[in-house]
């Protein structure tokens, strides 16, 4: 999936109180992050889902918007938001895809059961995807391990000709690949 581009789809999502329709075309033209969750109302999902609007402030800040995914509809969506207070606490596109439109694109759709897996995609402005995660069921994500990712990303797109190495931090040192590093990292 990794260097794939983003495939085309509608759904509609709860956002800020409001039901909205959105396409690949809202995706396009910015970093997004797309989270696959298997269910709403469940127990490892709200605590993933909360982390991420802990850091969807500093998303946001550096152009990143997040579309949590699961094969809820947009109305139990809402409900959730509106009877959790984990939930309620997102800001960020919370979309339904009940048709597993989406969830069949990014290959995350659990045969025979009609629920996503637990998967995490960062997306670039071009709609390429630059990363993916994907989990067991019992396995919670951390948003601070993501939003590193989003930094490597987005430097690596920034300054071609570097890479970031394993457990590189924002404002570390980076790698510049040539036959004169080989063997000597």
């Amino acid at each position: 999936m990794v260097n794939t581009q983003l495939k085309p789809f509608n759904a509609s999502a709860f956002k800020s109180g409001e039901f909205v329709e959105i396409s690949e075309k809202d995706v396009l033209g910015k970093w997004s992050i797309f989270f696959f969750y298997p269910a709403d109302f469940t127990f490892v999902c709200p605590t993933e889902l909360g982390d991420v609007a802990d850091h969807y402030a500093e998303l946001q800040s550096r152009g990143v918007e997040v579309f949590s995914v699961s094969t809820d509809t947009h109305f139990t969506h809402k409900a959730w938001h509106d009877s959790s207070e984990t939930i309620g606490k997102i800001n960020y596109y919370m979309v339904g895809d009940q048709s597993g439109k989406i969830t069949n694109n990014f290959g995350v759709m659990r045969e025979g059961q009609g629920l996503a897996d637990r998967a995490t995609f960062l997306i670039d402005p071009e709609g390429t995807i630059q990363a993916m995660e994907i989990t067991a069921e019992g396995i919670g994500r951390d948003a601070e391990e993501l939003l590193r990712k989003v930094k490597a990303a987005q430097y690596v797109a920034a300054h071609p000709g570097e890479v970031c190495p394993a457990k590189w931090k924002e404002g570390e040192a980076t790698l510049a690949p040539s036959l004169d590093l080989v063997g000597k990292i």
